[in-house]
């Protein structure tokens, strides 16, 4: 088979992570048989510095021509000063809105031969966790209404949260979906005790969930469900939540895993193109310096492969070959610990994972 994939590799260690997970797409296209066309765009600071823009139209177009995206990351400190409209971050709300992403699929996994690095206690970490955090993309409080007005003590800023029942019901579907094949237990997080929003959010998913009889669902309020995952995140296998509570409870749940250097992330729609990315950001203090852990960005490939192009066995190479690089000890700078090894670089972890994939 042949796919033509659109790399937008972005700032600071994205080029290096992006170049590692080329690499072992085309070692999975050596031994499949598969072409895979890349073709490198712009968004984020650099397309700032050379466009003056943070998502250039042909970036855009070329997303939308491609069979699926690879993101590394956007961002840094020297467009902090910038107005909003012209942030680097602007690039990724604009490019999951034009194609169309509305779901976010974030895996968390402890894996047990970094369970020592994991933060919570060693009784909790003994018991491991693998859950999926499935969020909404392009709805709630970060597309709602905004602006300046003159409020009751002066002048204020206003965001407004908004929700249709289209936009829950789609999200609550897919993670219903994604439970079947896993745990058969959904966790729906919102605010309901509060909010109006999540009143309805709570309603129509349990409208979905009946009509998957075999997976359990129930509800947790949002301070809860952050008091939870770092007390027992073993109770839970797909969160499904809004826009807003799910940013900042899926980089909780990458924080327990104990880097977030090895945390994967997909992008969907309706159809089979996604965008695949780390959840970890641009890192521009160690940009260069080989230090970069490209664990993340190659399992966000293997995420590709599943996902988009229904390549289930060579995903299943790319990620039994990063677990057994694990297993083995090999260990970049952010995840070496106190093992006493030396850390590979990114280059070099890449290349332990190819030569496992080639065993």
């Amino acid at each position: 088979m042949e796919y033509n994939i659109a790399l937008v590799k972005g700032d600071g260690i994205g080029p290096e992570i992006v170049g590692n997970a080329v690499r072992v797409l085309e070692e999975i296209g050596r031994q499949y048989g598969h072409t895979f066309n890349f073709k490198s765009y712009l968004a984020g600071g650099c397309a700032i510095d050379a466009c003056g823009t943070p998502l250039p139209q042909e970036t855009i177009d070329g997303c939308l021509a491609s069979d699926s995206v690879i993101l590394g990351a956007v961002g840094g400190p020297k467009w902090d000063g910038l107005s909003g409209d012209l942030r680097p971050e602007k690039a990724l709300l604009k490019l999951r809105s034009v194609l169309g992403l509305y779901t976010n699929l974030r895996p968390a996994r402890l894996y047990q031969a970094l369970r020592e690095a994991c933060p919570l206690k060693e009784s909790t970490a003994e018991k491991g966790f693998d859950l999926l955090m499935v969020r909404e993309l392009t709805g709630g409080i970060y597309f709602g209404e905004r602006g300046y007005r003159e409020g009751k003590f002066g002048p204020e800023a206003y965001d407004t949260e908004a929700y249709s029942e289209l936009e829950i019901r789609r999200i609550a579907r897919v993670a219903f979906e994604a439970a079947k094949k896993r745990g058969s237990k959904v966790t729906s997080i919102d605010k309901a005790n509060v909010l109006d929003t999540s009143r309805l959010w709570r309603k129509i998913v349990h409208e979905v969930g009946m009509d998957y009889p075999t997976v359990e669902c129930t509800d947790m309020l949002v301070d809860n469900a952050a008091m939870q995952l770092i007390r027992d995140p073993s109770q839970f296998d797909v969160v499904v939540t809004t826009n807003m509570f799910g940013d900042i409870l899926s980089d909780e749940a990458s924080q327990i895993t104990g880097s977030i250097g090895l945390l994967p992330s997909a992008s969907l729609g309706d159809g089979t193109r996604g965008m695949y990315e780390p959840i970890h950001g641009s890192a521009p203090d160690i940009a260069g310096t080989g230090k970069a852990n490209p664990i993340a960005t190659i399992l966000s490939a293997a995420m590709m492969l599943r996902y988009s192009f229904d390549l289930q066995a060579e995903a299943n190479k790319i990620e039994t070959a990063v677990d057994a690089v694990l297993n083995a000890g090999w260990r970049t700078a952010d995840i070496v610990g106190d093992s006493g090894v030396t850390p590979l670089t990114c280059d070099q972890m890449t290349d332990k994972i190819i030569e496992e994939m080639r065993k």
